[in-house]
């Protein structure tokens, strides 16, 4: 981890390489990517519908990112890491519409991942209930429960994965489906019930419990509905704590408000819906969430620059994560950008959207299109806003009347990405397209993922077809690869 000294020395690296750090293993490049596929620098000629997993970052999101660099370099005297995170911070809440937050904390940290471990330390609930990790991460059950889930840390330590934090405080985690084994969606009045349940013979055993509400999942889904979570935290408001996981970051600022309202904490990133670089997480703490623990093993996660004050201690972790700064600087250039354009249009573009990529879904004999729920958050809000509309668009492939095996889905979602103009004088072949990584749904396969996000909806709003007609495209290099010998 870096030091002011760095600043002084004139050792920092250049923008690229502090891009790349402190994040844990996901973020090293191998064979030129991630391990979510995305390259370390700006990719324009890449057609990325991949949100949902995460996205190479644009050529803006590179400029701001190497702007702030070329401020701290060049007036070292005048950085103070702290006043940069807090700035940082400022925008995020003046973005969401948050300019009088009346005691809001938010703490970054390099993912969502970290922000779910960090969540359940500050709350140190005996028992906590998420949605299956299928739909949310898979190392999202080992951070809640108060366990390594890598194997090396945003700090730059080396891990044992599932290794516990602390011995002491290890917590429970169930997990409930969201999906059948068919892969379509459960009724959600099902879903709330065992969330109730679950909840309910938890406390009659004792201790709080930390209720994870997934708002979008993986595929789209919100899960236990809003109203369920808002009855169990008014039915056991000493016991009950809620988490909204919206990683996905696919909600307006109306909505994420009524949340904060209720007194639910908010885990965001800027590297799914906002297409910001990957590993940039941050957890929206409301004034009446209190009695927060002084957390054991959090040094791991983050440092105090990065951490509202009196969170926990602050002689712990005093590295400065410069790549984490650099990436939200990235990812708030591209919120800047949506929120310059106006809610209407951004609605009108995603309803064009989401009805041109149903429609082929339900045409193509090769694609199968996951059931999505109507996005609704009764009791919560009346739905009207640009977050009530399908952004994330799940199907599984088809050949020969038979569905892909999982391995032969990510084996097309790899080739997607290859110019393949030496197999095929196709249009489609030379493109090189990305789609959100295969995701298991049910016991029937996995499925692709098309995702419109922030930066498509900021050119949508100009050029509608021009974002369409590119999604269209990418669904053809699918029908060319499901054709090849």
């Amino acid at each position: 981890m870096r030091t002011f000294k760095d600043v002084q020395t004139g050792e920092l690296p250049d923008t690229l390489s502090l891009l790349l750090e402190g994040g844990d293993a996901r973020i090293r490049i191998v064979s030129g990517c991630n391990e979510y596929g995305c390259r370390p620098n700006p990719d324009p000629a890449l057609i990325s519908f991949a949100s949902c997993t995460a996205s190479t970052i644009s050529e803006s999101g590179f400029a701001a990112a190497d702007a702030l660099r070329q401020r701290i370099v060049k007036e070292p005297s005048g950085f103070t890491c702290d006043r940069e995170f807090s700035r940082i911070r400022q925008e995020l809440a003046s973005l969401c519409d948050l300019q009088d937050p009346g005691g809001l904390k938010i703490l970054f940290a390099a993912s969502g991942t970290d922000i779910h471990l960090i969540a359940s330390r500050l709350i140190a609930p005996e028992h906590i209930i998420m949605v299956e990790a299928a739909e949310t991460g898979r190392g999202v059950p080992l951070a809640l429960s108060g366990h390594h889930f890598g194997t090396g840390s945003a700090r730059g330590r080396c891990l044992a994965r599932e290794d516990a934090l602390a011995e002491d405080t290890i917590f429970s985690v169930s997990e409930v489906s969201i999906r059948n084994a068919d892969g379509s969606s459960r009724d959600a009045r099902e879903i709330d019930d065992d969330v109730s349940r679950l909840v309910s013979s938890r406390i009659k055993t004792g201790g709080r419990v930390l209720l994870v509400l997934v708002d979008i999942s993986k595929t789209g889904i919100i899960a236990p509905s809003p109203s369920c979570a808002m009855e169990l935290k008014e039915r056991y408001p000493r016991s009950v704590e809620v988490l909204v996981d919206a990683c996905q970051f696919r909600l307006s600022s109306s909505t994420l408000k009524a949340y904060l309202d209720k007194g639910f904490m908010i885990a965001l990133t800027g590297s799914k819906f906002l297409t910001g670089p990957a590993f940039s997480g941050a957890l929206l703490i409301p004034e009446t969430v209190r009695n927060l623990k002084t957390p054991d093993g959090l040094p791991l996660s983050s440092s105090r620059f990065e951490r509202p004050e009196k969170i926990w201690p602050e002689g712990t972790g005093t590295g400065i994560n410069f790549g984490l700064l650099l990436r939200w600087e990235a990812a708030l250039a591209e919120f800047r950008a949506f929120r310059g354009i106006p809610e209407k249009a951004a609605a009108e573009f995603l309803h064009s959207f989401a009805r041109a990529i149903r429609c082929r879904l339900t045409s193509d004999p090769h694609l199968e299109a996951l059931t999505v729920p109507v996005i609704k958050r009764l009791g919560l809000t009346e739905g009207k806003s640009w977050d009530a509309i399908q952004t994330i668009f799940p199907f599984r492939l088809r050949k020969d009347g038979r569905r892909l095996e999982p391995q032969e889905t990510l084996h097309i979602h790899d080739l997607l990405q290859k110019d393949l103009s030496n197999l095929s004088n196709h249009p489609a072949a030379s493109l090189r397209c990305s789609l959100g990584q295969p995701v298991r749904c049910g016991e029937t396969g996995n499925a692709l993922r098309l995702c419109a996000s922030a930066r498509l909806v900021v050119e949508g709003v100009e050029n509608p077809g021009t974002v369409i007609r590119r999604a269209l495209s990418v669904l053809d290099k699918i029908d060319l690869l499901l054709n090849l010998p």
